[in-house]
């Protein structure tokens, strides 16, 4: 926004335009959110539970149930959505010079911050200002409408990212992925109390990539032990939203860009999905 000021305006080096600025913005992040019912941000404090994909089969399920949902992705550093959706391309600017999302199926919009870069092996080398600049901008100027549920994918960690959701999209709640292991749960706690700290409500914890069963010979495979995630819901106090177990077919679609909750799949993983899509509908 450009505002022209007079030499007896008393404001000096632009500081009423940016101040005008702002305000905009302000406005624009609020008009933005009171079109948005639902937010929901999926994080962990651990790095690699399998947080994406979940964001995405989570934001492909609800869309599939007829909600009109929103998916943005703010891993800033190693966006994934848009590869684990199919989406190439840069995304539009509208003659109202609102970032336009892409569009899956009827009821899916999603932004990502590969879809700003015309490389997608550019490596984005910023500090902390410039991320949450990005994330109220994502808000801000993106055209999203009127929206059922805004998933937010997050990155690992406590840091920037998860913080600029929590100030800046008020009324977001969190999710909270996790594998069994004692490592990752260890990560997960300190989420667990991010959240409590920055007064984000947490709707529960769920449990990816747990026991499974054998193809060959049926028998149960624990690849991270088992009950971690219920046990560290119980003890921390918080929701245990269900657990998604093991399964290569999760790992391979989203690689071809069609999640499994897409497409026709059946299974144990599909079924477990679909009771924690519902737990977290209930929840809400």
């Amino acid at each position: 926004m450009n505002v022209k000021q007079s030499k007896n305006s008393g404001c000096g080096g632009g500081s009423c335009s940016s101040g005008v600025a702002a305000d905009s913005q302000v406005q624009n992040i609020g008009n933005t959110l009171l079109k948005i019912k639902n937010k929901l941000i999926v994080m962990s404090g651990k790095g690699g539970v399998g947080k994406s994909s979940f964001a995405s089969n989570l934001a492909v399920a609800l869309a599939g149930k007829g909600f009109a949902t929103g998916l943005l992705d703010v891993d800033l550093h190693g966006p994934s959505i848009a590869g684990m959706l199919g989406l190439n391309g840069l995304l539009d600017v509208n003659e109202n010079q609102q970032v336009v999302p892409k569009r899956v199926g009827d009821h899916l919009k999603v932004v990502s911050m590969q879809s700003l870069m015309k490389d997608p092996d550019q490596a984005v080398i910023w500090r902390g200002p410039a991320k949450t600049g990005i994330i109220r901008q994502f808000i801000a100027d993106v055209l999203w409408e009127a929206l059922d549920f805004l998933i937010v994918d997050s990155p690992p960690g406590t840091g920037d990212e998860p913080l600029s959701v929590a100030q800046t999209i008020t009324g977001a709640k969190a999710l909270i992925v996790t594998t069994p292991q004692d490592v990752a749960l260890a990560d997960v706690r300190k989420s667990i109390n991010f959240c409590r700290t920055v007064n984000l409500e947490i709707v529960g914890l769920v449990e990816n990539m747990g026991p499974f069963s054998c193809p060959c010979c049926g028998e149960t495979v624990e690849l991270f032990k088992s009950r971690g995630g219920q046990v560290t819901a119980d003890t921390m106090g918080v929701t245990f939203l269900g657990t998604l177990p093991f399964d290569a077919q999760v790992v391979k679609t989203c690689d071809e860009g069609t999640p499994i909750a897409a497409g026709s799949h059946a299974g144990p993983f599909v079924d477990a999905l679909g009771r924690v899509v519902q737990a977290i509908i209930s929840s809400l």
